[in-house]
């Protein structure tokens, strides 16, 4: 006998969904639902597209990583380059475009690194890491609305800056951790 948890059904029965509000970035729903128990609750979901990060290995072999103001956590955060996934673009594509835009690098080698929920419990954004390699330089073409640096590091000096609590930001952690592992085997 299978449980709920073990077919992938949810146990919670959606009653009504609320749609309080449709951002560029996120949209926001409150779900009203009813569990097992009969217990009635409420759910606050941001819906979004998903997202990549890049992990892009450069022709001298360092790490292209990126400086950038985030106004959420108000301070610069040290990151993998990485871009929202546009309506009905694949993460394959949205990783070489983002490249270009914000290290301006064309991709000819693309790997799946990791895949991970950025934050479950109220959002439904997918994260896609990717390894890129064989790049081609090509000239970044930023957003007008990015503010941005571009810092190349080697693996050991991206892991000290992560060790130090430098690099602070989940999609760069969960790419550098993945990339020393698949390096170390």
């Amino acid at each position: 006998m299978s449980t709920s948890s073990e077919s992938g059904q949810s146990p919670e029965t959606i009653l009504s969904v609320e749609n309080v509000f449709d951002g560029k970035v996120v949209r926001l729903r409150v779900y009203s639902i009813k569990l097992p128990s009969g217990h009635i609750g409420k759910r606050e979901v941001l819906k979004h597209n998903g997202a990549v990060a890049i992990l892009p290995v450069l022709p001298d072999g360092k790490i292209a990583l990126i400086r950038q103001w985030r106004t959420a956590a108000n301070e610069w955060l040290l990151e993998l380059p990485a871009g929202g996934i546009e309506q009905g673009e694949a993460p394959e594509e949205c990783a070489k475009r983002e490249s270009i835009e914000e290290i301006g690098y064309k991709i000819s080698k693309l790997t799946p690194l990791f895949e991970c929920f950025l934050a479950p419990g109220y959002s439904s954004e997918v994260l896609y890491g990717y390894l890129a390699e064989d790049l081609e330089e090509v000239g970044a073409q930023p957003e007008p609305d990015e503010n941005l640096e571009f810092v190349p590091v080697t693996l050991d000096e991206a892991l000290a800056l992560l060790d130090e609590g430098k690099i602070r930001d989940s999609k760069t952690i969960c790419g550098l951790l993945a990339y020393a592992r698949l390096k170390a085997k």
